[in-house]
């Protein structure tokens, strides 16, 4: 059996995963990076985007996170979202309504601070929108 590594995704609603993998793949800021036994230790911030777990060498699960932090050491990969949840369960009418509510917020914004929360939930929702069409083509 492959070596693993302990994969905890943690939301502001509950721990949605905690279980033993092989790997992690996150969507960092910087880029897509990987969580895998005997890392060094790091922490990142995450941008919206999707987390693929690895077992078996092959993806297991695709989770949608709107963004967070990744600690990881040699043992263990721990992700706090801001949002988490699988990609399966993203509904398409949804995005289209939170993609409209971000471009309403966004031309209605009157201060720096109200157009920047705007262009974060834009961000998160094409996100989402990428998320189930790259699930859509998987399948």
């Amino acid at each position: 059996m492959a070596e693993t590594v302990e994969f905890e995704l943690v939301s502001p609603a509950k721990l949605l995963m905690s279980e033993q993998v092989e790997m992690v793949v996150m969507p960092g800021t910087e880029g897509n990076f990987a969580s895998q036994p005997r890392h060094a230790p790091m922490i990142s911030t995450l941008r919206p985007g999707v987390i693929e777990v690895y077992a078996d060498n092959k993806v297991t699960e695709r989770i949608f996170v709107a963004g967070g932090f990744a600690e990881i050491n040699e043992e263990r990969c721990t992700v706090l979202a801001e949002e988490a949840m699988p990609v399966e369960q993203i509904d398409a009418a949804g995005v289209e309504a939170r993609l409209k509510a971000a471009q309403q917020a966004l031309d209605d914004a009157e201060t720096p601070d109200q157009a920047k929360a705007a262009e974060t939930a834009m961000a998160v929702a094409q996100a989402m929108q990428a998320a189930i069409g790259g699930a859509k083509a998987a399948h």
